[in-house]
Order: C-alpha cells, then sequence, then structure tokens
C-alpha cells in the first residue's frame, strides 16, 4: 500500500475505484510545437508517438460502447496528428460531444489553416492553455513569444463566436509557475477576465485552475532546484477528503496514442496502466470491466488531492 492509499484508507477503505466513465480522455500523440517547462508528457516537436487510424477507429468503437458523455482529446498536440480532422469529423458524425485541450499556438502553424473554423463547423468545445495573464510568467513556462500568439489566436476564436456564443466554450487553462498551488479558481478568474478584457478585448467562458504534477520536465526542475521533496510534502500537508469523490479517474478513462488504457494522463505520463484485472487496451474495452475499476495510484495522486482539488476540469471542491 502506498502513502496515498494510507491516506485515503478512512474515505475508501477498500482502494480507489472509479465510478463511471463519463469522459473518455484520449492522447493523439506527444507531439508538440512548443516544449513547455511544466509538461508532466515531455512532449516537444522532437517527439515521434501518434495515434494511427486503426487505433482511433477502435477509440470510435469503445465510444459508442461505453456511450459516454464527452470524448477529450489531448496530446501533446492534438492538432497534430495526421488524421485530426477525419478522426473528429467521425465523432461528430456518431453523435458524440468532442472536447480539444490546444495549447493556441499550433493553430498559427503553417498547416492548420481554417481549424478554428473547422472547430466551429464541429461544435468542437476548446480547453485553451493559457498559464498566466502575464507575458512575463507565460514566456517563462512556455518560452519566448508564446504569449503573443496564443492571443492572437484567443483573439481569432472570439471572433468565430468562441467564448460568447452559446455551445462554443472556451475555457482557459492556469497553471503556477513553480512550486505551489494555485490560487483559488474563481479569484483568479476575476483577475484574468479584467486583466485580458481591458488590455486585449478577449472574453472567455471559465478559467480551470491545475495543479503541477511532480512529473516530466516539472519534477526534473524540482530536482535540479533541489525542491522535490519539499513540493511532495506541501502537496501531501494540504490534502483535501473533500476532492476524493470528484477525481476525474473515478469518472473518466484516458487513452494513449498507442491505445494503452490509463486512469488518467499523468499515469500515461508514468506508464502506468489500468490493472486490478481490468482490460489494459482498446482492442479489449469492455465497459462493464472498466466502469468501476479500482484505479491506480501513486505518490502523484497528491497533487489531484491538495488544496481545492485539481483535475483536467480544474479544481474540485
Amino acid at each position: 500500500m502506498n502513502e496515498f492509499e494510507k491516506q485515503i484508507a478512512g474515505i475508501c477503505d477498500k482502494g480507489l475505484y472509479s465510478l463511471k466513465i463519463e469522459t473518455l480522455q484520449v492522447n493523439l500523440g506527444l507531439r508538440c510545437n512548443q516544449q513547455c517547462n511544466h509538461c508532466h508528457l515531455e512532449a516537444s516537436p522532437q517527439r515521434k508517438e501518434m495515434m494511427e487510424w486503426p487505433t482511433m477507429q477502435m477509440v470510435l468503437k469503445a465510444a459508442k460502447t461505453v456511450d459516454c458523455k464527452l470524448v477529450d482529446l489531448t496530446g501533446g498536440a492534438p492538432e497534430l496528428n495526421p488524421n485530426f480532422r477525419r478522426f473528429v469529423k467521425a465523432l461528430c458524425q456518431e453523435g458524440h460531444r468532442v472536447q480539444v485541450r490546444t495549447n493556441l499556438t499550433v493553430l498559427l502553424e503553417p498547416d492548420m489553416e481554417g481549424l478554428p473554423e473547422f472547430f466551429r463547423k464541429h461544435r468542437v468545445q476548446l480547453v485553451a492553455s493559457l498559464p498566466c495573464y502575464l507575458q512575463e510568467n507565460v514566456c517563462a513556462q512556455r518560452g519566448r513569444g508564446v504569449y503573443e500568439k496564443s492571443i492572437e489566436a484567443i483573439k481569432r476564436l472570439n471572433g468565430l463566436g468562441y467564448g460568447s456564443e452559446s455551445g462554443l466554450p472556451l475555457n482557459l487553462v492556469y497553471n503556477p509557475g513553480g512550486p505551489f498551488l494555485p490560487p483559488p479558481q474563481l479569484d483568479l478568474e476575476k483577475d484574468y477576465r479584467r486583466e485580458l478584457g481591458q488590455r486585449f478585448g478577449i472574453a472567455f467562458t471559465r478559467l480551470l485552475t491545475i495543479t503541477n504534477m511532480p512529473l516530466g520536465r516539472f519534477r526534473a526542475e524540482l530536482i535540479r532546484k533541489k525542491e522535490d521533496e519539499n513540493y511532495l510534502q506541501l502537496l501531501r500537508k494540504s490534502f483535501n477528503p473533500q476532492t476524493v469523490t470528484g477525481l476525474m479517474c473515478r469518472h473518466q478513462i484516458s487513452v494513449g496514442w498507442d491505445g494503452t488504457l490509463y486512469d488518467c494522463d499523468f499515469n500515461l505520463a508514468l506508464a502506468l496502466p489500468v490493472n486490478h484485472g481490468a482490460p489494459n487496451h482498446i482492442r479489449s474495452f469492455r465497459p462493464l470491466d472498466l466502469r468501476m475499476r479500482r484505479v491506480v495510484t501513486g505518490e502523484h495522486c497528491f497533487a489531484c488531492t491538495a488544496g481545492s482539488g485539481s483535475s483536467c476540469g480544474g479544481a474540485l471542491v
């Protein structure tokens, strides 16, 4: 029994189990046009891992079988997958609600012409990474020039109705710039609205705060600065039992670029597939065995339960 399992023993005495599969999260590959300091998957332009069409076809079948409420596409930059538009079209034709996690700057890449209009046509929901409303903080996390490109991309999306029109949500994502927890989500959202509105006339739907996972490049930076143990202690000490019910692993399942099944995208980063007897590949997707599976946990899970909690949908409490 790991330390996280011991912590939740009083809440989930038989271990942490999923409750249902409302969301099917699909990682389309680890290639990205950026190389962010906080990326738990260490995505970059050099990565070659990419989901192929036959695997996407299995995902389409699984999505229909499980009758999920949302198919959440992520990466890397999911838009860089050669079959991205084909896959989104197929999902929409099957009647699925589709969400794409975009880094915004990819929308300005040479081969991405017309992608914002494609999103609007298919009523794709967007979750966009903008780790701060201040230029210097974004540049520190994501590189020079990223802030300006991100603002330009948001303006293009706003021009198509994203962030203001019903059915075209544009949610922004905040990540802390260091080894600390996010501030209260609603308070920070007010700051984002004020600053982005006054400076650029930008509109968005919601702000989602996500705690940095002690994985990938962020973990490497913690180790380099000898802050890794202090950060883990912060996450442990900030454990909030009220977050356990809403943990994303209890309401969704993640499909890796090669079809391997994970309880979450963070377990994907650690190569910890679904276990405890449940099928761990999309080719053997069985809803009855996966809906109430036992979740694979580890020390990193404290990041999701710290403070107000953290998930792909932002704060939990």
